[in-house]
């Protein structure tokens, strides 16, 4: 039975690990077919802007486009 899971992110995509902790867990989530959810408040909101370069650690604007792709629901 799939149940449905919410991520609260609130942190910078990248002074912590929190945002690439929230991506894989809802990438695992969906991957189980599970329904996700995001709420991005706060500085969480800057993971979802576009044209962010930080070196050496992947976009966190590109990874959450390919787990909206899959069905995670984004709500700012």
């Amino acid at each position: 039975m799939a149940k449905t899971f919410t991520i609260f992110l609130t942190t910078a995509p990248y002074t912590h690990e929190n945002t690439l902790t929230a991506v894989r867990v809802a990438e695992s989530a969906l991957g189980k077919g599970h329904r996700v959810n995001l709420i991005a408040s706060g500085d969480g909101v800057y993971c979802f802007l576009k044209g962010q370069k930080a070196k050496g650690i992947p976009h966190a604007g590109d990874l959450f486009a390919g787990l909206i792709a899959r069905g995670l629901k984004v709500y700012l």
